[in-house]
C-alpha cells in the first residue's frame, strides 16, 4: 500500500524581528499616501526624518515646494533628474537649484502660441521665494506651418518674418520673482542640427522691449548678461534708457552682440546713472567713437571696477581716450583692451597712467601692435608702480626682453601684495 509522507519546511532564518513595528507600518503608509494626504509637520522630528527618506521623488510640486525644506530630499530630486549637479552656483543650496533649473528647463523649451503659458504661470508661487539667479541660454521661437511643406516638416519655422517671431515675454515672471538677482540670457537655439536658418537667431525688438521693461520693474536684480543675441544700437539704447538709475544693477554683461558707437554712447550715460561696477562689452563693434563716450563717463564715474572692451576696433584714438580718463580715474581696478588695434601712442599714454594711478591692478593688451617702443614705454612707467600685479603683453609685439622685464615687475608686486595680506586674487600674474 502506498501511502503519502506530510513535511513541514520552516524558514530557519524567520523571527519575529522581522515583523515590522506597528510605527513603521504606519511612517510607511504615510510615505506612500503623501500626495493625498501630507501630514509632515505633525511628525515628530524623528518620524520626519524617516518619512523624507521614504517620499518618491516625483511628487507634484504642489504638495512638496512650500512644505518640504529639507535638503536631502531636494538633493535626490537633483540627483535623479540631472546628472551634473554643482549647488555652489546656487547658493549651496539644494532645494534652490532644483526651482531655478526646472524653471530654466520650461523656460528653454517654451513655444509662444503653442505651450500653455499656465505652465509657468503656475510654477510661480511654488518657486518665487527661492528663484535668485536664472540661465535662460535658449529660446525657441513660435513654429508656422507652412502649406506646401510636407507633414513630416511641420515644426520648421519656413516662413516667419521678424515681425511674428517675437519669443517668451519674461515680463510676468520676472517681476512676481522677488528675489531674483541674476539673470543671464541667450536669445537663440541649441542644437537646431540640419534645422538651422538665421531666423532661429532674431532678438527682436518686441523682444527688446518686452526684456527693458521686465528688469526696469526688477528691482532686486543684480546682474544681467544679455550676451550671443545680436543686441544692436537701437537696442542698446532702449535697454539703457530703462536701466537708468537702477537701484541695485551692479554687473552688465553684453559681449557678443552687435553693439557700435551709438550704442556704447547709450552705455557711457548707464555708466553715471547706476551703481555698476562691472561692464563686459567683449567683442562687438565699437571704435573709437564710442571708446571716447566711454572715457568721458569714466573719468567723472566712482563705482566702475572692471571693463572688458576686447574684441572690439576702439584703436589708438580710442585707447588713448581711455588713458586720460584713468589719469582721473580712481576706482577702476581692471581692464581688457586686447584685440583692438591699438599701437604705440596708446602704450605711450598708458606709461603716464602706469606712473601715476594707484588704483589699477590689472591690464590686457594682448593682441595688439604696441611694438618695441611702445613695450619700452609701458616699462618706464612701471618704474615706480607697486600696484599693478597682471599685465598681459602676449602677442603685443613688444619684445621677449622688453616683456621678461615687465614681467619681473609685475610678479614683484604681486609677491609684495600676498606677503602684506591685501586682497588680491592669489593667482600668478600672467
Amino acid at each position: 500500500n502506498s501511502y503519502y509522507r506530510h513535511c513541514l519546511a520552516e524558514d530557519p532564518e524567520w523571527s519575529l524581528f522581522i515583523v515590522p513595528h506597528l510605527t513603521e507600518l504606519c511612517l510607511q503608509h504615510i510615505a506612500d499616501n503623501f500626495e493625498k494626504n501630507p501630514i509632515l509637520d505633525r511628525l515628530l522630528p524623528e518620524h520626519q526624518r524617516k518619512v523624507l527618506d521614504r517620499l518618491s521623488t516625483g511628487l507634484p510640486l504642489n504638495v512638496t515646494a512650500n512644505l518640504i525644506s529639507d535638503e536631502d530630499y531636494w538633493k535626490r530630486c537633483c540627483t535623479e533628474r540631472w546628472q551634473v549637479c554643482n549647488i555652489s552656483n546656487h547658493g549651496d543650496s539644494w532645494k534652490r537649484m532644483f526651482f531655478e533649473r526646472h524653471l530654466e528647463n520650461i523656460l528653454k523649451r517654451f513655444i509662444p502660441n503653442t505651450t500653455d503659458p499656465n505652465h509657468v504661470l503656475e510654477l510661480i508661487p511654488l518657486c518665487k521665494d527661492y528663484v535668485q539667479k536664472l540661465e535662460v541660454d535658449q529660446f525657441l521661437p513660435p513654429v508656422k506651418v507652412d502649406q506646401n511643406k510636407e507633414m513630416d516638416d511641420l515644426s520648421d519655422t519656413w516662413g516667419l518674418d521678424e515681425d511674428s517671431m517675437h519669443h517668451y515675454d519674461l515680463g510676468v515672471l520676472i517681476t512676481a520673482l522677488p528675489h531674483l538677482e541674476e539673470l543671464h540670457l541667450s536669445y537663440g537655439v541649441k542644437d537646431c542640427g540640419m534645422n538651422f536658418e538665421w531666423n532661429l537667431f532674431n532678438f527682436t525688438y518686441q523682444d527688446c522691449c518686452n526684456l527693458a521693461v521686465a528688469v526696469k520693474m526688477c528691482h532686486s536684480l543684480k546682474v544681467l548678461k544679455l550676451t550671443h543675441s545680436k543686441v544692436d544700437d537701437d537696442k542698446t539704447r532702449l535697454l539703457m534708457r530703462n536701466l537708468l538709475d537702477h537701484p541695485c544693477l551692479v554687473e552688465l554683461n553684453l559681449s557678443h552682440n552687435l553693439i557700435k558707437d551709438s550704442g556704447a554712447r547709450a552705455v557711457g550715460k548707464l555708466i553715471n546713472r547706476s551703481k555698476l561696477e562691472t561692464l563686459n562689452l567683449c567683442n562687438n563693434q565699437i571704435h573709437h567713437l564710442g571708446a571716447q563716450a566711454l572715457a568721458q563717463a569714466l573719468a567723472k564715474n566712482s563705482t566702475l571696477t572692471s571693463l572688458n572692451l576686447r574684441l572690439n576696433c576702439v584703436e589708438d584714438e580710442g585707447g588713448e581716450a581711455i588713458g586720460h580718463a584713468l589719469l582721473i580715474n580712481t576706482t577702476l581696478k581692471s581692464i581688457h583692451l586686447g584685440s583692438n588695434n591699438l599701437s604705440e601712442p596708446t602704450a605711450v599714454l598708458f606709461s603716464k597712467v602706469l606712473a601715476k594711478n594707484t588704483t589699477l591692478t590689472s591690464i590686457n593688451f594682448s593682441c595688439n601692435h604696441l611694438g618695441l617702443d611702445g613695450g619700452k614705454q609701458l616699462l618706464t612707467g612701471l618704474a615706480d608702480n607697486k600696484a599693478l600685479i597682471e599685465l598681459d603683453l602676449r602677442l603685443a609685439e613688444v619684445g621677449q626682453e622688453t616683456e621678461h622685464l615687465i614681467l619681473q615687475i609685475v610678479w614683484s608686486n604681486w609677491e609684495a601684495a600676498r606677503l602684506g595680506s591685501l586682497q588680491y586674487p592669489l593667482v600668478k600674474p600672467l
